[in-house]
């Protein structure tokens, strides 16, 4: 499904794509079903956008696609798909957990033999009634398995082999500009899942930094160094790319400066966050005014493919390439 949308105060039409996700649209074993549906609908989005943004006030030649977490992941994806040269001219990646997302052959081969043979032919509600299976077989692959058990599969349409990722992003370096980072506590949300950790963060004086201490080597791992040797691959071959690191901690939220915490600076209003756990006990004239700011740099790389944190430097901060 794609909606379109405005942006307030912004004067950009922002579209609102839908694709299959899990076993719909990632775990297709490349013959009988195809292996990466879920990028081929956003390939077929991306096409229909093109062709008719004009209709709803927009600039052909000026689409960036921006997405968060495994949208993130799939835009880097979308670089270096067949097919996609065109589409869009820049690309903002927020929190890609680009560590994770390499060498899931065996994590796919688990969950694949998990399930067993399934034909286009299967019905949809088997199809989804498998899907707790094949995540069970994805979680004894640690990190990879448990945060994204579903993704991409190299060497099927439209992705190239596995070896060829990186040669296939130095060639789309002068074609896409790229805006990539993450927030300073990614990994603050295992809280949220873990029994009591949540109020041990919380607790006064040691709370802080023991959170620091749990998150910083994982968010560092899985998202903050795997942007910035992305970002250095971009310059080395010729393109023009950004990194930032989202540093606004949402106050008494538990959980610091986690992954999610920026979703509320972009997208949704008061309504549709006021019970968010995320966002604490931060009052929305706050959430506001930190929301103008990053969409006024999203709005700015959108339009000129370059960047300034001038009133945003509260909330985020932009790194040495």
């Amino acid at each position: 499904m794609i909606r379109v949308l405005w942006w307030p105060n912004n004067g950009v039409i922002v579209v609102a794509v839908t694709y299959r996700l899990g076993m719909l649209g990632f775990l297709g074993d490349g013959e009988d079903v195809p292996a990466n549906l879920g990028l081929l609908d956003q390939l077929t989005a991306l096409r229909w956008i093109r062709a008719n943004i004009t209709a709803f006030g927009g600039d052909p030649d000026l689409i960036t696609v921006f997405g968060q977490s495994s949208g993130a992941d799939a835009i880097a994806h979308l670089m270096i798909s067949d097919g996609a040269d065109g589409l869009f001219r820049r690309a903002i990646l927020q929190s890609a957990p680009l560590g994770i997302t390499a060498d899931r052959a065996a994590l796919t081969a688990a969950m694949r033999a998990a399930v067993g043979h399934l034909s286009r032919d299967t019905p949809v509600e088997e199809v989804v009634a498998l899907q707790p299976v094949a995540e069970r077989a994805g979680r004894k692959f640690g990190a990879r398995g448990r945060m994204q058990p579903f993704g991409v599969q190299y060497g099927f349409p439209p992705l190239p082999e596995g070896a060829d990722r990186d040669a296939a992003l130095r060639d789309a370096a002068r074609r896409v500009d790229v805006l990539i980072g993450c927030t300073l506590e990614e990994t603050g949300v295992i809280a949220a899942v873990v029994p009591g950790l949540c109020t041990v963060f919380r607790a006064p004086l040691l709370g802080r930094r023991i959170r620091q201490l749990i998150t910083t080597p994982t968010t560092r791992s899985m998202y903050d160094t795997p942007a910035r040797e992305f970002v250095a691959r971009h310059h080395a071959a010729g393109g023009r790319a950004y990194r930032y690191r989202m540093t606004w901690r949402p106050e008494d939220n538990g959980y610091g400066a986690a992954h999610l915490s920026d979703l509320p600076l972009l997208l949704g209003t008061r309504e549709a966050w006021k019970d968010a756990a995320i966002l604490g006990t931060a009052d929305w004239a706050s959430v506001d005014r930190r929301g103008r700011a990053i969409r006024r740099i999203w709005v700015e790389f959108a339009r000129t493919g370059t960047v300034s944190d001038a009133g945003a430097e509260d909330t985020i901060t932009f790194l040495p390439n």
